[in-house]
């Protein structure tokens, strides 16, 4: 069981930190513009912006590469052993779309909410702890579907939709706490 828990976020981690570094760094030009459609709504809001979406998704993939470089030192973590992310260059596809991905799931959402009408920040349970894991997931298996079925087994899938909502909510509890989030969803 340990082995899967362990697996799963480690597997996880370049697609878990890009939404905290995106809020840390984040800041600027917002990807829309400040554009609205026809709906009046803004297509994603002022908390999607291009700094924070290539802070995140470099933070996730130099966080990927650290993981790579370990597996160089050990390929054991607690007596588990870890999956690589494969070889160079192939590596670098996954890290980035498991990087890239997150952050591109929760701006789907964040455009979906603006849709039916929920305004920045508003909570939408569940949605909001898994929507940057499907944006990772669907991104890197349409890049990299083999490496993406031999390490995602339906074990670490499930691990990782049990463990994701819980770490999700702490994080963003401290987030809020040290002043970098606005709420604590």
């Amino acid at each position: 069981m340990i082995d899967i828990v362990l697996t799963a976020m480690w597997l996880m981690l370049p697609a878990y930190i890009p939404n905290s570094t995106a809020a840390v760094f984040g800041g600027g030009k917002p990807i829309d513009g400040g554009r609205k459609l026809g709906d009046g709504r803004r297509i994603l809001g002022d908390g999607k912006t291009y700094r924070g979406l290539l802070a995140g998704t470099i933070c996730g993939m130099l966080l990927g590469l650290l993981q790579t470089y370990y597996l160089t030192i050990n390929d054991f973590l607690f007596g588990v052993e870890l999956p690589s992310f494969g070889e160079l260059p192939g590596a670098l596809v996954v890290l980035f779309t498991l990087a890239f991905g997150s952050l591109f799931g929760d701006m789907f959402m964040s455009f979906f909410k603006r849709r039916i009408g929920f305004k920045r920040g508003a909570p939408l349970p569940v949605i909001d702890q898994l929507d940057f894991v499907l944006g990772a997931w669907l991104l890197t298996y349409l890049a990299s579907p083999v490496w993406f079925s031999e390490n995602f087994t339906y074990q670490v899938i499930l691990a990782v939709l049990i463990i994701t909502p819980l770490l999700h909510f702490v994080t963003n509890v401290i987030g809020y706490l040290i002043g970098v989030k606005k709420e604590p969803w």
